[in-house]
């Protein structure tokens, strides 16, 4: 069992130092590493999509042995790994429309169980479909809450960068409330995106019953690495969304995509956690908290709430949302979750896992 890591052995929130056992730290580049995205793909600098991706994909690799099919949306992720004729994944792998990856995904899962009860093989191929959060939450929806619905047996891992990045940014339902996009211009008495508006599918999900349910950032690499192979541990429908900073959409620096993504978590603005069957199982609390408003000066998509025209009113409720997101989910201390989470009741599926 690996030691409990005391954070003055890195001096950040990372995990790598020299300092730390050498079980504990994170590898960024192995020959034994199944390296199933591999150099030559065209992210941009910095891109939160291409360093979630990886280490979601290799994780699955490893914890099935190398026996995964991957389909993915059409997107920032799709685009830039696969410009035909050229491809930087290193696995089956196919492209989906926007809106149908789940029932693709779900279509694959039934055609390989198929074909090894009819070549009574026992080493079935697992599932993993893949998108953006626009063919997720928006596009895709549909095809994906049948995919919970009938508990097919796939997992489906959400990149969320928080809009439509391939198209030139515009509002998606992961759009976090204020955030200038394309069309969410600074005009009006409310400039940015429309509050009281979007969805949490990682919510949705867990209404649906299914056997897991987990976020993510690219934060905490193996937080994320765990996750991937928890849920591969399950049959059934899983849903995994992982926060991917934008340095383009978002208005970030290029290396800034991991520090602004531990602001996210260290804010509340996006809770991380798991749960099984409809129920919260773990949170990651929050190590250093931070106030909303370091978050959003690190994106130029705030600005108009960080500068000397802006509006505190707004930034104040941006605070009440982080807060009510740590009261709910108990990510400080020894709090436990509480209200929304806590509501949505697991819907028995023993006969069909």
């Amino acid at each position: 069992m690996l030691d409990k890591i005391n954070f003055y052995q890195t001096g950040s929130n990372t995990v790598g130092n020299r300092l730390l056992n050498p079980a504990m730290r994170s590898i960024q580049a192995s020959v034994d590493r199944p390296n199933s995205l591999i150099s030559g793909h065209r992210a941009c600098q910095g891109c939160g999509e291409a360093l979630g991706a990886r280490y979601a994909i290799d994780a699955a690799m490893r914890a099935t042995n190398g026996q995964i099919m991957v389909v993915n949306a059409t997107g920032c992720l799709e685009v830039f790994s696969t410009p035909y004729p050229e491809s930087a994944w290193r696995l089956p792998w196919v492209h989906s429309l926007f809106g149908n990856t789940a029932a693709v995904g779900s279509g694959l899962a039934a055609a390989a169980k198929i074909r090894a009860m009819k070549n009574g093989d026992t080493n079935v191929p697992r599932i993993i479909a893949q998108g953006g959060d626009g063919g997720t939450t928006d596009i895709g929806f549909g095809p994906l809450s049948g995919m919970f619905e009938r508990n097919d047996d796939v997992l489906y891992i959400c990149y969320d960068n928080e809009a439509y990045m391939n198209t030139g940014v515009q509002r998606s339902s992961a759009t976090p409330p204020a955030a200038r996009t394309a069309t969410t211009q600074l005009v009006g008495e409310h400039p940015g995106a429309d509050w009281g508006r979007g969805k949490s599918v990682p919510l949705i999900a867990m209404a649906h019953g299914i056997p897991y349910v987990a976020t993510a950032t690219v934060a905490d690499l193996r937080d994320l690495e765990a996750k991937v192979t928890r849920a591969m541990s399950f049959h059934g429908a899983r849903y995994i969304q992982v926060l991917v900073p934008c340095p383009l959409g978002w208005g970030l620096k290029s290396n800034s995509t991991v520090t602004v993504a531990r602001a996210a978590m260290e804010s509340g603005f996006f809770p991380v956690f798991e749960a099984e069957y409809g129920k919260i199982t773990s949170v990651r609390k929050i190590r250093q908290k931070q106030p909303v408003l370091n978050f959003l000066k690190m994106q130029r998509r705030y600005a108009h709430l960080t500068g000397k025209k802006a509006d505190p009113n707004v930034v104040a409720r941006l605070q009440a949302l982080c807060d009510t997101n740590i009261k709910n989910f108990g990510l400080l201390g020894d709090d436990e979750p509480n209200g929304v989470p806590t509501a949505i009741q697991a819907y028995e599926r023993s006969n069909r896992v």
